[in-house]
């Protein structure tokens, strides 16, 4: 259920600010959401898995809180960010 490491360094090579970035809020909201998508993707079939409901819930609102922070920060990375992943925020 993890992001492959192919799939995270495609990720992080996207949406990072520069060479070495991978710990920006734009990188972390990003994979987020690719193991958000992963995980809802895993409970279609799963049902009854509420240990990984609890993960997903937890990831929801980390990427939630880091949304928040970006939009106070910077609102041109905030829409931009959101734009680019399809939330609609």
């Amino acid at each position: 259920m993890a992001l492959t490491s192919e799939s995270k360094q495609r990720v992080v090579g996207t949406y990072r600010r520069h060479e070495k970035d991978t710990g920006s809020p734009e990188v972390q909201i990003a994979l987020l959401t690719e193991r958000i998508t992963e995980l809802t993707e895993h409970l279609k079939t799963h049902k009854k898995d509420h240990a990984s409901r609890r993960g997903l819930l937890k990831m929801v609102g980390a990427r939630s809180s880091l949304l928040k922070y970006l939009t106070r920060m910077d609102r041109e990375k905030y829409q931009k960010i959101i734009d680019s992943l399809g939330l609609r925020k």
